[in-house]
């Protein structure tokens, strides 16, 4: 599909027209074109021992002729029909293997040609690497498949394990058993036939009805719609698990084949978790919410041991962020002991609006699963997460939306009637005082459990983004749970900005990690760090090439810190051209950002990131731009701040405007921004932004607004992050929506959109509507279609229109505008 499709729009130096075209594909300038195009940095993924690292090749930008194979949107996923697995999938494209800390970089043999490999998956002893292999169809028309692949770290050798195709519906179709010599697999059942024809004439009408049940539902995309619909999601979605054997493939089926989302195997490799979703299935809602049966198997027979619960379909539970369905949720193992179940409930209905002095509880059923289970925590917050430790140790976090709060109190799971002890608490927004995650290594089974230290296992480690003042520092801290005295290891410095990837070593005085280290000028790399040494020890693992190089290097970045007139402090980064000086005066801007609630001024002025990050282009980056001239403030910070009972979007127009005119002044005030020539650009809830500061203000000569929501009636039971409904605040909604100001926007509005966008909200009817709403009342637009685009693009020839599309935009009408008309002309 070599074409771009365009509606109603304005063609760039032409005149108008008004029927929807074709329009052939456009390349922006060189240096934007090269820049977008720079070679992609490996990934890496370090064995659980971390004596091995896997570098993966990245794939580069698919073409558009790749993004239109065959898609089907059911039930909330995305699948291509053609390979029984995800329709869009980042891939590597090849493996090297490193042993650390001096190996050279080996290549996996055996490899196929124009390989797509996904879902690595390390054993637990560390010896072999499985991962999924996208096969490419044979010929049009022809199916392609997953398949299940493993390669020998010894031998660098990889091999097909599996002769059956994977069912890589849901993803991680396949998991490790703790042996090192089995593996989980769901695979397409043998003998399957035919998929339902999508055309066949339906029996009846398709019906939904409420029962007079309280049931509104976020805004979602790709749902089911009709009969036909459930048999073609069932068919692609039904899969049989099988025990795989690493010596040599053979296979033994476990239980019956159904919509198997999940199966996981126990620690001790004598149990399978398996989550079974059921009919009846929902038109409004994706399968998380379907009804689901939860089993535990017996891994050698595929007998099912303990029936544990059968969900209804999750239809009746409140919009809130932190509201949950009744009954029991969140299973999975305990990662530190052989077989144990572990799950929470909600005590309040799952409402967080009900008072309760217990908000969930959770509990523990130990193998063989036979007695009652056993309550762990009663949580006053609403459940989290959990970190399993060991015998007498684990980590419990809860939260809750409405204030931003949330703990994390340190348990002994061995005595579940102590209480529990407060390790951590606050606002999840307060980054400068945030203590770090607790870091996790993998045991001899291939699970994550807290690394622990000291005398009797009574330390852990935190690594934290080290948010500060002067911008954020990672750290490693070293935390003594009977004394709750922390000690710094290690933080990162200036003028380098450096990340703890992994902790390598941490007995007795040896404190080895593994981390990515990189400047504004110098592009990430691996190193070893000896945390231990005063000598600034360091090791080189990477060395991958500065991906600018030919462009110079890197841009010119500088860490803004001003004030809104509330007093809320506020920052943006600035770029500038290579050979820009203050001589020559101010240049034409664009400014990109994305708003964000708070429930506290304080927080909400707290500096986030770092003036010493390398700055690699994504897609979406607004950078681009310094190459054609433009001084660029990216991620302004727009807090949407509502203290105490008032909440942030109750005064979000005002807010929005205040923190532009903010960053625009202070722009000006360095003498680098032309206030007279900005333009300002966001996508998703940035171009709803972008829309709005049009729609109520006069500071910006144009906007670019990609893939965005602007009518807030369309996403009634809430959106981003408000939890209000529409009908609790229609007058938040209304006042937020661009939409209804659409006979005000008088700036020039470029409007782009994924033809195939899966976000919550944001379907592509809402920029057809909002330009529609725009032509009709004489404003300056442009609806430019992507197609075959999600929410996130994707496909090269797409890309480089986009940049196209966008560049000649700014030229137009911020760079080089127009002369304002005489008044009386």
């Amino acid at each position: 599909m070599k074409r771009l499709l365009l509606a109603g729009m304005l063609l760039l130096g032409s005149a108008p027209f008004t029927q929807a075209q074709e329009f052939q594909y456009q390349t922006p300038p060189k240096a934007i074109q090269d820049l977008l195009l720079a070679p992609p940095t490996p990934r890496l993924s370090l064995s659980g021992d971390g004596r091995t690292l896997a570098l993966l090749a990245v794939q580069d930008f698919p073409t558009v002729a790749e993004l239109t194979q065959p898609e089907l949107r059911l039930a909330g996923l995305r699948l291509n029909p053609r390979t029984n697995g995800p329709s869009r999938v980042s891939y590597a494209v090849g493996i090297r293997l490193k042993r650390l800390p001096d190996g050279a970089e080996v290549p996996v043999k055996n490899l196929p040609a124009q390989a797509r490999i996904s879902s690595l998956n390390w054993a637990p002893d560390n010896k072999t690497i499985a991962f999924a292999l996208t096969t490419a169809p044979d010929g049009p028309g022809a199916p392609g498949r997953v398949e299940l692949w493993v390669a020998d770290v010894a031998s660098a050798s990889a091999r097909r394990l599996l002769a059956a195709p994977l069912n890589d519906v849901f993803g991680s179709s396949f998991e490790w058993v703790a042996d090192s010599r089995t593996l989980l697999a769901r695979t397409v059942p043998a003998g399957r036939g035919p998929a339902p024809a999508a055309d066949a004439a339906p029996t009846g009408p398709t019906v939904q009805e409420s029962g007079g049940r309280k049931s509104g539902a976020r805004t979602y995309q790709d749902l089911l719609k009709n009969p036909a619909d459930e048999r073609i999601f069932e068919h692609y979605a039904t899969s049989q698990l099988v025990k795989v054997s690493l010596a040599d493939g053979a296979t033994q089926p476990l239980g019956s084949p159904g919509v198997i989302q999940a199966a996981s195997p126990s620690p001790d490799g004598r149990y399978v978790l398996l989550r079974t979703r059921h009919r009846p299935y929902s038109y409004q809602l994706p399968i998380s919410s379907f009804p689901q049966r939860i089993d535990v198997l017996d891994l050698g027979s595929g007998a099912v041991v303990k029936a544990v619960a059968d969900l209804p379909l999750a239809d009746n539970v409140p919009t809130n962020f932190d509201a949950v369905p009744t009954g029991p949720r969140e299973f999975d193992w305990r990662a530190d002991v052989p077989a144990t179940l572990f799950y929470v409930e909600a005590q309040d209905g799952g409402d967080p609006k009900v008072k309760a002095e217990v908000r969930d509880r959770a509990y523990l059923l130990a193998a063989p699963f036979t007695g009652a289970a056993q309550q762990l925590a009663a949580l006053p917050l609403r459940f989290a997460d959990v970190t399993w430790g060991h015998g007498t140790l684990a980590l419990i976090e809860g939260y809750r939306w409405a204030d931003r709060h949330q703990t994390t109190w340190q348990l002994n799971p061995s005595a579940p009637e102590a209480p529990l002890t407060v390790l951590f608490d606050g606002s999840s927004q307060d980054t400068y005082n945030a203590p770090g995650t607790p870091y996790t290594h993998r045991n001899a089974q291939g699970r994550p459990v807290l690394l622990t230290g000291g005398a009797g296992g009574q330390s852990i480690y935190l690594l934290g983004n080290g948010a500060s003042p002067e911008g954020d520092r990672p750290f490693v801290d070293e935390l003594d749970l009977k004394t709750r005295k922390a000690t710094r290891w290690w933080r990162s410095a200036a003028p380098y900005y450096e990340v703890p990837v992994a902790i390598l070593n941490a007995s007795g005085k040896k404190r080895d990690l593994l981390t990515r280290r990189e400047s504004a000028e110098q592009s990430p790399n691996y190193y070893l760090r000896d945390a231990s040494s005063k000598k600034d020890k360091l090791t080189p693992i990477t060395s991958f090439p500065n991906p600018y190089a030919s462009f110079g290097g890197s841009f010119k970045k500088q860490l803004l810190k001003y004030k809104r007139t509330d007093g809320i402090d506020l920052t943006a980064e600035l770029y500038l051209p290579q050979n820009y000086k203050k001589a020559d005066g101010p240049l034409p801007t664009l400014m990109e950002a994305y708003p964000r609630e708070y429930k506290d001024k304080g927080n909400a002025g707290q500096v986030s990131g770092s003036p010493y990050t390398f700055t690699r282009l994504s897609w979406g980056s607004p950078v681009y731009w310094v190459t054609q001239g433009y001084a660029v403030l990216a991620k302004v910070s727009v807090p949407i701040v509502g203290e105490g009972s008032k909440e942030p979007n109750d005064t979000y127009i005002e807010q929005l405007v205040s923190s532009a005119k903010a960053a625009i002044a202070e722009g000006a005030r360095l003498g680098v921004v032309d206030p007279d020539r900005v333009g300002v650009m966001g996508h998703s809830y940035g171009a709803f932004m972008t829309a709005n500061l049009l729609a109520h203000s006069s500071l910006f000569k144009a906007g670019l607004a990609r893939s965005g929501a602007y009518n807030r009636t369309l996403t009634p039971f809430g959106f981003q992050g408000e939890e209000r409904t529409f009908w609790q605040a229609p007058e938040v909604y209304n006042a937020m929506s661009p939409f209804n100001y659409a006979d005000k926007i008088k700036t020039p509005i470029l409007l782009i959109h994924g033809e195939a966008d899966n976000n919550s909200g944001t379907f592509p009817i809402q920029t057809e509507r909002f330009y529609a709403a725009l032509k009709g009342h004489g404003a300056t637009a442009r609806y430019v279609v992507l197609p075959a685009e999600s929410h996130s693009y994707a496909a090269r020839e797409n890309l480089l229109h986009m940049l196209w599309e966008m560049d000649s935009w700014l030229n137009k009408y911020v760079k080089n505008p127009a002369p304002a008309a005489p008044i009386g002309n």
